[in-house]
């Protein structure tokens, strides 16, 4: 082979190795979002792994092909008693509003992405999880379902938290509004809602009344760990629109988190209640069920 024929196969392999894809993050909320970027082990990370986005801001981050990790929103951030950036929902924990290689506390609502290397027929995949619970409405749209492709959207674009069980819910304890909805398993910690030990399979951790009510209200997110067959989706790239609060923000004053803290102490990190600690999972099932059966009811009238 020539050297000018060689050369140009190297650069053709190193742009399909090193082509970026680009998220563009968007706050659709009435209140700021700071959101959070952390790459797996052994990925390289974005030029930036946390900003603030106001309303009706948007950001574009870019990133190798074959770029794997998460995307998340914080809510009700500022300094905390000794000084550090903390958030009260989502935070990463580094102290500044880069995470810097730190994940979210739970309760956080995640988009999550694995990226095809660049060779020819690879997909991306990409699903939108709640099995560290929720805490923001999040949308995740491929690019490409603009131009006619099979891509699919997903995502929890509604306000869990105003409906969020109250064994589950994280409060505001200045307010004592609900700004995070916490999964079964951070709750209560124990084998069943958190897939392990004895329930450590697919065929011995069915869904439970919990991760049901998740499933119902947003179907195509992953309500609890085996729900991969309805919650996981591909695509040939292109990029991705992460979008907060769709549609702009359903959340009433009193869940919004921009206003669960009085003016005069919402640049400090608020205290939270978390609302399950005598709380029996057995004595809720059959309230949720019930949550559950009302829920679906209102949904067949509405298709009428």
């Amino acid at each position: 082979m020539r050297g000018g024929a060689l050369l140009s196969l190297l650069c053709l392999s190193f742009l399909q190795v090193a082509r970026p894809a680009t998220f563009t993050v968007t706050n659709g909320c009435s209140y700021t979002v700071w959101p959070g970027i952390l790459s797996n082990a052994g990925v390289p990370p974005p030029a930036t792994t946390g900003f603030a986005l106001s309303p009706a801001e948007s950001r574009a981050v870019a990133v190798a092909d074959g770029w794997s990790g998460r995307i998340w929103g914080r809510t009700l951030c500022g300094p905390s008693v000794a000084g550090a950036f903390a958030c009260a929902t989502g935070d990463c924990g580094s102290g500044t509003v880069e995470c810097s290689g730190r994940g979210a506390a739970p309760p956080a609502t995640l988009a999550e992405f694995t990226l095809a290397s660049g060779a020819a027929g690879e997909n991306d995949f990409y699903d939108v999880s709640l099995v560290d619970g929720y805490n923001v409405p999040v949308v995740v749209a491929p690019a490409a379902a603009a131009n006619g492709s099979s891509c699919q959207p997903t995502g929890c674009p509604v306000d869990l938290n105003a409906s969020c069980p109250p064994e589950l819910r994280v409060t505001v304890a200045a307010s004592g509004a609900t700004v995070a909805c916490r999964s079964a398993c951070e709750a209560f910690g124990t084998a069943e809602y958190c897939c392990s030990g004895a329930h450590g399979t697919p065929a011995t951790c069915p869904p439970t009344a919990y991760s049901r009510f998740f499933k119902a209200a947003c179907p195509l997110a992953y309500s609890y760990a085996y729900d991969d067959a309805t919650s996981t989706f591909t695509c040939a790239g292109g990029g991705y629109d992460v979008v907060f609060c769709p549609g702009g923000s359903s959340l009433n004053p009193g869940a919004n988190p921009g206003a669960a803290v009085p003016p005069s102490t919402s640049t400090a990190y608020p205290p939270m209640v978390f609302s399950s600690a005598d709380a029996d999972p057995a004595m809720t099932r059959c309230a949720i069920i019930l949550l559950l059966v009302a829920m679906t009811i209102f949904h067949a009238m509405s298709t009428q």
